[in-house]
């Protein structure tokens, strides 16, 4: 097994309360219950999320003086600065509140950072250059500044006044804004609060947008009275899926009806990208996690993030594809340097890797690309199932980015580690470190001296939640059909997965695909007959006899039956399963 199976408990009362009121299944039941999602009405708004269940953008920390600001100096006709961030929630956010608040009869301007000479987030030498290309007396930063107080505080003696509009954590003290508009700035356990500190920068620019209009609905201005913002949800969708924010609450709401409208957008820029990317009408979460939104963040990753806002502002369609395809080639050369990264990364660990004691990856090289250290640490933690630190050069310094596994705050561990770095911050899963290259051995004992006090050796198996224990032959086309009701699926809300015991071969299995990495199945438990794909199993070890499988169902694109996708097997083991199935 690659896995520990963690079996949700079958909770009969609360499902049997969910199944009478909203007239679903027992399994479509205890996936609400096992999503939080106990009491009727919280799951009916989940499983039919609708626009007019956002609440009040005014009820977001510091929006009533950020639009007092911005109006301020539209009466002025003071142009206003957008300081974005390069990858697709900056970008996205910036597209969104640009062309809004020109539409409303703003003067907008857009600056993105370069990563390598300027850095992440508002930065000074970042703020200095914005200001020498765009003269202003308001900057709204968006997707950065929660911790920016040196660049807030020397912008204002500049004579600069800064709105930030951001999702990330706030320094202490707070940069001195004249408005702070961040989620977590309100700590309130009332659900509204709690939904909001889930928005990304994208969901942040709708509501700003939607403040924006209300304003001016309530001051007569002709184009707030006319203006339909469902015509930038795509792009809030784009931002709130790329981004990696739960899929629950108003992101569950934004992401549903931007995705919608995504599949026929018309959009230049977006058609151009759905071209090359080689996506079709229909449009769900993975065609943009894994198709779209990489080609936008690739420009940031290399360089700037430039083209991709030209991109999604452009209203040429033949513009629009030359872009699209400039960022699939920076895409593509942003895949072959993350490959020759990862690799070298993964060989040079693995000739000296003890499970024992390497209980944290940490590498770094001077020639490694800052730009793309952060999927290589993710690429080697999956490898390894190790918190995972991987640092690029940059002059006398190195920058990285770090993944870590269910139960090792990466944030506090670097916290431990602070008289060895130049600078951190993140969040317990992901994190960002500076540093000089001479401590990186010191980086690595120490770490490794922290997870061996903090992790239990049960922690390096992965653990997969499985939401039920139910029978193949009662799982069928209408079960599934009714599962899709939890789409879209993500971070905060993921793919439902079952546990499937007492299976056998119905047919010899096939290894398939060109390098036949992966195979196909046909499984039964004695009444049906199901078709099951493991994907990427290589050499690995291939079910036989009877067994369980661990798997997500689906609906097959090809012949529109049932499918399972294969998570994990073991040999049958009716004995060990505490847990009764449920009656589908």
């Amino acid at each position: 097994m690659k896995y520990r199976w963690n079996i949700a408990r079958a909770e009969q009362a609360q499902r049997s309360v969910l199944c009478g009121e909203l007239r679903v299944s027992p399994l479509l039941a205890q996936c609400l219950v096992n999503r939080g999602l106990v009491d009727p009405e919280p799951a009916r708004r989940f499983l039919q999320p609708r626009l007019q269940d956002l609440s009040d953008p005014f009820l977001l920390p510091n929006m009533a003086a950020a639009v007092a600001r911005l109006f301020e100096a539209r009466t002025r006709q003071e142009p206003v600065v957008l300081f974005g961030d390069y990858d697709v929630d900056g970008v996205t956010s910036c597209t969104l509140l640009s062309e809004v608040m020109e539409r409303m009869g703003w003067t907008v301007q857009c600056y993105l950072p370069h990563r390598r000479e300027e850095g992440y987030g508002l930065s000074q030498a970042g703020a200095a250059n914005c200001l020498a290309q765009f003269p202003t007396r308001l900057l709204v930063a968006v997707d950065c500044g929660s911790t920016s107080v040196e660049t807030v505080q020397w912008l204002r003696e500049k004579g600069v006044d800064t709105v930030v509009l951001d999702h990330h954590q706030v320094s202490s003290p707070a940069p001195a804004a004249v408005a702070l508009v961040n989620p977590h700035l309100n700590s309130s356990p009332d659900p509204a609060a709690t939904a909001a500190r889930e928005l990304c920068s994208a969901g942040l620019s709708f509501k700003l947008a939607h403040a924006l209009v209300k304003e001016g609905r309530g001051q007569n201005i002709p184009e707030a009275l006319t203006l339909d913002l469902r015509a930038w949800l795509e792009l809030v969708a784009l931002g709130t899926i790329a981004d990696l924010v739960p899929l629950r609450g108003e992101n569950r709401i934004l992401v549903r009806a931007g995705l919608e409208r995504l599949g026929t957008t018309a959009r230049p820029g977006l058609v151009a990208l759905k071209e090359v990317a080689d996506v079709g009408s229909k449009v769900g979460a993975y065609q943009v996690g894994f198709q779209l939104a990489p080609r936008l963040n690739a420009a940031g990753r290399l360089e700037t993030a430039t083209d991709s806002l030209r991109l999604l502002r452009t209203r040429d369609l033949d513009e629009a594809r030359q872009l699209a395809q400039g960022l699939d080639a920076q895409n593509r050369e942003r895949q072959r340097i993350e490959r020759g990264i990862a690799e070298e990364v993964i060989q040079a660990v693995r000739a000296r890797f003890n499970p024992v004691t390497d209980q944290v990856i940490v590498e770094g090289q001077a020639d490694w690309h800052i730009g793309v250290v952060g999927i290589v640490a993710s690429r080697v933690l999956h490898e390894f199932y190790r918190p995972t630190l991987i640092l690029g050069g940059e002059g006398e310094s190195w920058r990285g980015s770090g993944r870590s596994i269910a139960g090792f705050d990466l944030a506090a561990a670097l916290r431990e580690c602070d008289d060895l770095l130049l600078r951190h911050g993140g969040h317990p899963m992901a994190a960002g470190i500076t540093m000089a290259p001479e401590q990186l051995p010191a980086l690595r004992a120490r770490l490794n001296q922290i997870a061996r006090r903090t992790l239990q050796p049960e922690q390096f198996q992965p653990a997969l939640q499985l939401d039920a224990t139910v029978r193949a032959s009662e799982l069928g086309l209408d079960q599934v059909r009714e599962l899709s009701q939890l789409d879209q699926t993500g971070i905060g809300n993921p793919a439902v997965q079952v546990l499937l015991p007492g299976l056998r071969h119905a047919r010899p299995l096939q290894r398939i695909g060109a390098d036949k990495k992966h195979a196909k199945l046909w499984i039964t438990d004695g009444g049906v007959v199901h078709e099951a794909v493991m994907w990427g199993v290589g050499d690995g070890a291939l079910p036989v006899g009877r067994f369980d499988l661990a798997c997500v169902p689906q609906i097959s694109d090809y012949n529109g039956e049932v499918q399972l996708k294969v998570l994990d097997w073991r040999p049958e083991a009716v004995a060990d399963n505490p847990h009764p199935q449920l009656d589908v």
